[in-house]
């Protein structure tokens, strides 16, 4: 993963993974956003933005999205435009989460299972950050990074990989919590 780059507009979250193999449980990885506001910075998310929903404010849309893996590229994609959040909205953080096959609660796979993944956060054609998980084998979720809005209103991105074991729901109420 890359640094901080400041004054941050568009960017665009892009995932990819490899199909399970024939007969085995589908690889369904998704994209995971929350927005959190001024008063409360890591705490209850503003905004959370995963597949089958959007910010209500329309800044975050999910604009792909695969339950398998299968395709060519990048199998989810979602957009996050910082610049038309409100002046109140100071920090978004960005998450991957394995979801169950079957329905189960509890993902049965880790990121060591599922292969060729990667995450690539670009902003037009310049990337901004891009790898894959394999420095968090063990994990079933993971946040790849956080933007943060300044008091001057510029966004910067602290591009990291942070690993859990914690099914969806949980991943999502714990993510942005303060490190």
């Amino acid at each position: 993963m890359t640094g901080v780059r400041k004054g941050l507009a568009k960017v665009e979250v892009a995932l990819r993974w490899d199909p399970s193999l024939a007969g085995t449980p589908a690889n369904d990885l998704d994209i995971v956003v929350a927005v959190y506001g001024t008063a409360d910075l890591h705490g209850t998310p503003v905004h959370l933005v995963h597949f089958g929903s959007r910010s209500s404010d329309g800044t975050i849309t999910l604009n792909r999205d695969s339950h398998t893996g299968q395709g060519f590229g990048f199998d989810e994609v979602m957009t996050i435009e910082l610049d038309r959040m409100a002046p109140e909205l100071r920090r978004v953080v960005v998450g991957v989460v394995i979801q169950a096959a079957g329905g189960a609660d509890r993902p049965t796979k880790t990121f060591a299972d599922i292969a060729g993944t990667g995450i690539r956060i670009r902003e037009g054609h310049l990337d901004l950050a891009s790898t894959d998980f394999e420095s968090v084998p063990t994990s079933n979720a993971v946040t790849v990074g956080e933007f943060d809005r300044d008091e001057s209103g510029i966004w910067s991105l602290d591009a990291h990989l942070r690993g859990f074991d914690t099914d969806p729901e949980e991943f999502t109420r714990i993510m942005g919590a303060a490190r």
